[in-house]
């Protein structure tokens, strides 16, 4: 009753809007913060990582007939002049009993569309829009310029090498809806679940990708998304009489993967660069144990306090951008990037006209909904197994970073990957683009780890050109 009564409140009045960047705001450490408090308690019981051993059920699968032109978007408004490429939107049912409902968008490429790879990408938080911040504010065909209304091509857009699809997941996220208000307390086993249910469902309504090369992308939180969605993918395409999906590979980008990495990676970028003192850090160093097993003491959590009151108004996600301010005459941004992008995106995604372009339900968009991630129900201390399990199987696994990030930083991405106890087989070397350094790549025993040089947590947003020419990179299985 409790949930269904904060849900109604949320849903229906909207009483807190956020932006996924927006300064100050971090729905990642809403739900890590639940989950420690949940791990601290006397006699809990560690959620188990999803693994093979889950026994396979058959997975609805709706009429799909006629449904894909119904889909395609005959344009959207403010899209300028000359776009050349097809672009569908709508919902797809993974649960017809609950009523829930999971909504995509798909930009096609431009060339080569019918040969090109199908990527799907999926945004964190838990709880944030993966079309929103996603397509809009990231890797999409378009961007929304500052009157709220037009949009801009994106020329360094990823649909320019693959056909992409994003997913607005779980259910309450963006315009994905269910009619069951107790499917808005999920988790990870049943994200995993209902979004392997959206594709076997997807694939039937676009048969053309059946047999297409397949990816999965994503960022944040979204470094659980995506493995445990990929060894589901491995596990069923093993036993299952449905459409078996092509999976090629994963790129996991500034990812949560591992608790512990997270937050020593995090406080060692803070005072490495400069956020936090030498004391604060040795504070940290002295009384805090992140380890599954260990105990939050408040001495740790008041040093842990100290650290974030010291990081002051530094944008978490880009530590070196500029804010989003009303002033004319704020900070020039040393990339290209409009820090009040997020601000544009929601008011062009509330507009009568852009919903009803898009099929979607007339509802009240936000960037990410909070009460998902306020009653997650299971999130594993771990996914490496999961990762390492991958690496098995012979699919590719990227893992990447933007170096300017202090939510997901690369020190965690390092220490992560120190964790999966891989050998190197290519050194650390620098990789180029347009003759400066694009980033840095190892490549190690099945797995390679590349830095985007000067981008933040979300990377194509920051460096859309590099960002581009890495995923170039890997989807032709070569190191950049």
């Amino acid at each position: 009753m409790k949930i269904a009564f904060l849900l109604s409140i949320h849903f229906s009045l909207l009483v807190f809007v956020h932006s996924y960047g927006g300064n100050g705001y971090d729905p990642l450490e809403t739900v890590l913060s639940n989950q420690r408090s949940k791990r601290s308690k006397p006699h809990h019981v560690s959620n188990k990582v999803v693994t093979s051993e889950n026994s396979y059920s058959p997975v609805y699968v709706g009429p799909q007939d006629g449904l894909k032109e119904m889909d395609k978007i005959s344009s959207l408004p403010g899209q300028p002049a000359g776009t050349d490429f097809d672009q569908y939107s709508g919902y797809v049912t993974v649960d017809p009993n609950h009523g829930r409902a999971l909504f995509y968008y798909l930009a096609e490429s431009p060339i080569n569309s019918s040969t090109n790879p199908l990527v799907l990408w999926l945004n964190g938080g838990p709880g944030c829009s993966s079309f929103g911040n996603g397509a809009m504010m990231e890797l999409g065909p378009f961007r929304v310029n500052a009157d709220n209304v037009t949009l801009s091509r994106n020329k360094y857009a990823w649909n320019n090498v693959a056909n992409v699809l994003f997913l607005e997941s779980p259910a309450g996220v963006g315009f994905s809806y269910s009619n069951t208000s107790s499917d808005y307390s999920t988790g990870d086993i049943q994200t995993a679940k209902d979004s392997y249910t959206f594709l076997v469902n997807w694939l039937e309504r676009f048969p053309e990708y059946k047999t297409r090369d397949f990816y999965i992308t994503g960022e944040s939180y979204a470094g659980h998304y995506v493995p445990q969605l990929a060894q589901l993918i491995l596990q069923n395409n093993k036993i299952t009489n449905q459409t078996v999906i092509n999976l090629k590979g994963i790129a996991l980008g500034n990812a949560y993967v591992d608790d512990e990495t997270e937050n020593t990676g995090m406080f060692d970028y803070f005072w490495t660069h400069a956020i936090i003192s030498d004391e604060i850090h040795e504070g940290i160093i002295s009384n805090c144990n992140f380890s599954e097993n260990g105990t939050v003491t408040e001495t740790c959590a008041e040093y842990q306090s100290k650290a974030t009151a010291a990081r002051s108004n530094v944008y978490f996600y880009d530590i070196y951008a500029p804010l989003c301010s009303s002033s004319t005459n704020s900070t020039p941004s040393i990339s290209e990037f409009d820090p009040c992008t997020e601000n544009y995106i929601r008011s062009y995604l509330n507009t009568a006209a852009v919903q009803q372009s898009l099929h979607a339900k007339p509802v009240q968009w936000d960037s990410c909904n909070d009460i998902i991630g306020i009653f997650w129900k299971d999130m594993p201390f771990t996914v490496l197994p999961v990762i390492q399990d991958l690496m098995a199987s012979g699919i590719s696994v990227w893992i990447y970073s933007g170096d300017t990030d202090a939510r997901v930083p690369v020190t965690t991405s390092r220490y992560s990957i120190d964790k999966l106890q891989t050998s190197v087989k290519t050194p650390w070397y620098p990789w180029m683009y347009e003759d400066e350094v694009g980033g840095y790549v190892v490549g190690y025993q099945n797995l390679t780890f590349v830095t985007i040089r000067g981008a933040g947590h979300f990377v194509p947003s920051y460096q859309p050109a590099r960002a581009l020419a890495f995923f170039a990179s890997f989807l032709e299985g070569k190191l950049p």
